[in-house]
């Protein structure tokens, strides 16, 4: 009697520190994406890069994104539905909607860049940020995943999907920068531009789909959510 009262008391204490790592791991998520966001966008618009820029804007929406998942994963540690919530529709149809204006105005931007010729004074920050990043997305999509495995969470797996999208948005951000530093080729910057305007779109697109109700793995399939 006492020794099932024991594993049953460990399993939910078990749960509880596992839901307190996936909400700390939300939070890092949270606070690395604005500060990520502030530092690529200054030190973007100071070099006149538009990779390093449009991947500035595109934290700040990571940010909006990251407060739905971080009331999710509180809400789950209470023992709620898994079915999002009113403020968790909102903050996905605001992500979605933001996303959608930075690819506009990414894609816009990197046409017009192309046009007038216009090359970054360097990308070197580029390299650095983008080198961070990558780092820092693989970290998170590591230990997410072993949250999310242990817990048998599909929410939690799938946040780790869409910290690996960040990471895409990351490499080509690299790529870009290496590129024009290498070759001087001033229309790989709005190249890099374009693609994670893409990029933007197709998260803008999931974000819907998750507020409409349907499950998203952030890597283009969805389906009815149970």
């Amino acid at each position: 009697m006492f020794e099932g009262e024991n594993m049953f008391c460990d399993k939910m204490l078990r749960l509880q520190q596992l839901y307190r790592t996936a909400s700390l791991l939300a939070l890092v998520t949270i606070y690395y994406n604005m500060a990520e966001g502030v530092v690529s966008v200054w030190l973007g618009a100071d070099d006149e890069t538009l990779a390093l820029f449009g991947f500035g804007l595109d934290s700040f929406v990571e940010v909006i994104s990251g407060i739905g998942i971080w009331h999710m994963v509180r809400r789950l540690g209470s023992g709620d539905s898994p079915d999002s919530d009113r403020f968790e529709q909102q903050a996905l149809r605001i992500t979605g909607g933001s996303f959608y204006l930075l690819a506009g105005g990414l894609v816009t931007t990197a046409i017009i860049s192309i046009v007038q010729g216009h090359r970054p004074e360097t990308t070197r920050w580029g390299i650095v940020v983008a080198i961070i990043s990558i780092l820092s997305m693989w970290l998170l999509i590591h230990f997410k995943l072993k949250v999310g495995t242990a817990l048998n969470s599909p929410a939690i797996l799938a946040d780790a999907a869409c910290t690996r999208t960040c990471m895409q948005l990351s490499v080509i951000l690299l790529i870009a920068s290496v590129g024009y530093a290498l070759t001087g080729i001033g229309y790989l910057d709005a190249l890099g531009s374009i693609l994670i305007a893409l990029l933007s779109i197709r998260e803008g697109r999931e974000a819907f789909q998750k507020a409409r109700g349907l499950s998203c793995s952030c890597a283009g399939s969805c389906g009815a959510s149970s």
